[in-house]
């Protein structure tokens, strides 16, 4: 490996590190496969990195590129001034299932981070994601700008950062939904890290295309709704497999028949060649907004798609 790495990574560095002093922002990413040769994306966590490495487009048997992942993780240790050996660092490979939900065999630790004057608990160690999804930073706001006296519905919620949004937004109640009992206990921690009221602020575990399946039949409606499936899951904890492109107008139909009349719904994904199929929703007004919820330090990979879709008054 060359120097060309060492060089960008110290400017992204500096760039970034000022943008987001100026923005106020605590969470962020500096280097985004900038460099073929360096398919790793890092994000900084409060002065702490994280690395992410991706596959790479060359051969190389295991002894090459266990030495490749040494150099880069000693480089990353080095522009930081941290222990190489305790970075938080991370080889994803392609996707299968639920993976990025899947426990790296890590403990790790609680680290407390801030965003828009909200606290998170993150793990940079115990698994492949961190509990905050930081390119949805300009979709929480989104959400949160939206939500003052609103009826708050957030599916595959992960760890609740858009509940924690929208309540911090003057939301009026909200149901919080997601199959895994983990992610759920960490949604809890976040709201009660933000002081957010558990009796109007519920959270469920719950199999979310079952419930899906049986809301309408339930009777609350909601005026705003967040939809961010993944792109695909075969949980054994589900009945069926969950395929978004496939899948995803069934999800918004049903999402549509739960909003009150002009309600919004934030619908999400981050499946690659994904095509909206708007001529099977129900009356709708589908407007794409992933220009406006990227965040400028992710527009290198536009890590997700996003749309907001509207529920016709009348």
């Amino acid at each position: 490996m060359n120097n060309a790495f060492t060089n960008r990574l110290n400017k992204n560095l500096r760039h970034w590190s000022k943008w987001a002093r100026r923005r106020g922002i605590e969470c962020f990413r500096v280097y985004d496969r900038d460099i073929p040769e360096c398919p790793v994306a890092i994000d900084v966590y409060a002065g702490v990195p994280h690395v992410h490495v991706y596959e790479t487009r060359w051969e190389a048997d295991d002894a090459e590129y266990g030495a490749w992942l040494r150099q880069v993780r000693d480089q990353v240790a080095e522009t930081f001034q941290v222990d190489p050996t305790r970075l938080a660092m991370k080889v994803r490979r392609r996707q299968k299932g639920q993976a990025q939900y899947e426990k790296t065999g890590l403990e790790g630790q609680e680290m407390i981070v801030h965003e828009d004057g909200l606290a998170f608990s993150v793990n940079l160690h115990a698994y492949l994601d961190t509990g905050l999804f930081l390119d949805h930073r300009q979709t929480r706001a989104m959400v949160r700008e939206r939500s003052r006296g609103k009826r708050f519905l957030n599916l595959f919620a992960y760890t609740g950062s858009f509940t924690a949004h929208a309540a911090a937004g003057g939301a009026s109640e909200s149901l919080t939904l997601d199959m895994s009992r983990t992610y759920q206990d960490w949604s809890r921690r976040n709201l009660e890290l933000n002081h957010i009221d558990p009796t109007r602020h519920r959270l469920e575990q719950v199999d979310v295309m079952q419930w899906m399946e049986a809301a309408p039949t339930l009777g609350p409606r909601y005026d705003l709704i967040v939809l961010d499936p993944p792109s695909f899951s075969n949980s054994k904890r589900m009945d069926a497999t969950l395929d978004v492109q496939r899948d995803h107008p069934w999800m918004i139909n049903r999402c549509l028949g739960l909003l009150s009349p002009g309600g919004e719904l934030f619908f999400s994904n981050n499946r690659r060649g994904f095509r909206l199929y708007e001529d099977e929703l129900a009356p709708c007004e589908a407007r794409e907004i992933t220009a406006q919820t990227v965040p400028e330090d992710f527009r290198r990979s536009r890590p997700h798609r996003c749309w907001l879709i509207t529920r016709p008054s009348a």
